[in-house]
């Protein structure tokens, strides 16, 4: 690539956005950050939404991922890059204004952080564009931050209870992919978690506690597809066999607040499993939240909705 370096480069992936992308985009460019390099990774959209966007904005960069999925987009977002900023937004959510500002200033305050992320707010919408929504959101996320502080510095211990870090947020330095690798493309869901738990074992983790993006969820969402593996729960069991509960700084995760923490995965689970009656996955679920879990009452509650069900 000919020309000055770009300061960051944001890794745009997408799969038959519509026109979620275009405003996803928009968000982005408005941010007014110098040298901004936007890729956008098509794994394979047919809706023509990556075109019209590439017409609106020539100074896209298109790539098409070697490896399907969100992980293999992302990874081949990472490569085509040239910043040794890189920031992640997902097609379909949306940066609010000064988001990158916020963050670069941020890491230049802390060179010793290769990652940053920051608040957000969900809103609930199919319209690509909701408008005043998305500031009542943002109001409401902003009074909840106040009583729950984002977590920072060496967090691996609170990662163990909660994907506390979303990836629309993110922003890293180039460098941490060299040392712990890329998404994992294994994972179709849950790569994001994977990678910021392998983070937090080599830098602290620094945040903006103020939201800086909506998180949009629609009926369409990755997350609102019923899958027969936990992958949640296998991304947190996978840390605990490789690192266990204590984290680089030497804190440590409470054993009985993991254990909590992972019944409810797994309870989570084996209920979409029952509402899309998969019972005997169901079942299973259950079986394993129990073990984590013998007395909890919610645990016994979904019990007997299952066997009532079966």
């Amino acid at each position: 690539m000919s020309g000055p370096i770009p300061s960051i480069s944001v890794v745009v992936p997408t799969l038959n956005a519509g026109d979620y992308l275009e405003v996803a985009l928009r968000s982005a460019i408005a941010q007014e950050v110098s040298g901004l390099e936007l890729i956008v990774v098509d794994d394979g959209s047919t809706d023509g939404s990556t075109a019209r966007c590439k017409a609106l904005h020539p100074c896209l960069r298109m790539v098409r991922p070697a490896t399907p999925g969100i992980a293999g987009a992302r990874n081949a977002g990472i490569a085509a890059s040239s910043a040794e900023l890189i920031a992640f937004l997902d097609a379909d959510d949306v940066w609010l204004p000064g988001k990158l500002h916020a963050q670069i200033a941020l890491l230049g305050r802390h060179p010793e952080a290769r990652l940053c992320y920051a608040g957000w707010s969900e809103f609930q919408s199919e319209v690509a564009d909701p408008g005043d929504s998305w500031r009542s959101s943002v109001a409401d996320a902003a009074r909840l931050l106040n009583r729950n502080p984002v977590p920072a510095g060496w967090i691996y211990p609170e990662l163990l209870l909660d994907s506390c870090v979303w990836t629309s947020t993110v922003v890293v330095r180039r460098e941490l992919f060299d040392e712990i690798g890329l998404f994992d493309a294994s994972l179709p869901v849950g790569e994001d978690y994977d990678l910021w738990l392998r983070a937090s074992r080599v830098t602290p983790i620094i945040a903006v506690s103020q939201p800086l993006a909506l998180y949009r969820k629609h009926s369409a969402s990755t997350t609102s597809i019923v899958r027969d593996t936990c992958f949640q729960a296998l991304v947190v069991e996978r840390a605990l066999q490789r690192w266990g509960l204590t984290g680089p700084d030497g804190r440590k995760a409470s054993a009985a607040a993991v254990r909590a923490s992972l019944s409810g995965i797994w309870r989570r689970f084996a209920a979409g499993q029952a509402l899309a009656g998969n019972r005997s996955l169901a079942r299973q679920a259950l079986l394993r939240s129990w073990r984590l879990q013998p007395w909890n009452l919610h645990n016994a509650a979904l019990s007997w909705q299952v066997l009532m069900r079966t």
